[in-house]
């Protein structure tokens, strides 16, 4: 059941109520991580749609709510957090690991390869008897 569908809300202006369903969409819920605050059914996501409704009924823009929330939640209560100097890692982390993982596996393949075109001593001289036999 969806949370919103109990929670009722007020506005003065359809603009009002499109950036509170904007914003809800958008903000992430700390406590389910993996859902916003509109579809979260925890207690943290109810106290921040309130205070997301409070705020947009301040008169408050969609920008100032989402500062609001950052500055008590960090950048985690966005879906989408802006890159930073803090996040750089975090966005191209993973790009680097597959980018170094390609790169081991290239080198090991080609130093496997120059490899097993060398023949040691044993099996040279294995291969020189088989050859002589075939010969003769």
């Amino acid at each position: 059941m969806n949370a919103t569908a109990i929670d009722t809300f007020e506005f003065e202006s359809p603009e009002q109520e499109k950036i509170f369903h904007g914003l809800t969409k958008e903000l992430r819920c700390p406590k389910c991580q993996n859902q916003n605050i509109s579809d979260s059914n925890a207690e943290l996501a109810k106290d921040l749609r309130n205070k997301t409704y409070e705020l947009v009924k301040e008169g408050k823009t969609h920008d100032q709510v989402i500062d609001y929330m950052v500055a008590r939640f960090g950048n985690f209560v966005r879906y989408d957090p802006p890159i930073t100097p803090a996040t750089i890692f975090l966005w191209l982390g993973p790009l680097l690991f597959i980018v170094f993982g390609f790169l081991v596996l290239y080198r090991q393949a080609k130093h496997k390869s120059s490899k097993d075109d060398e023949l040691d001593s044993d099996e040279e001289a294995r291969l020189k008897d088989i050859l002589k036999q075939e010969i003769k």
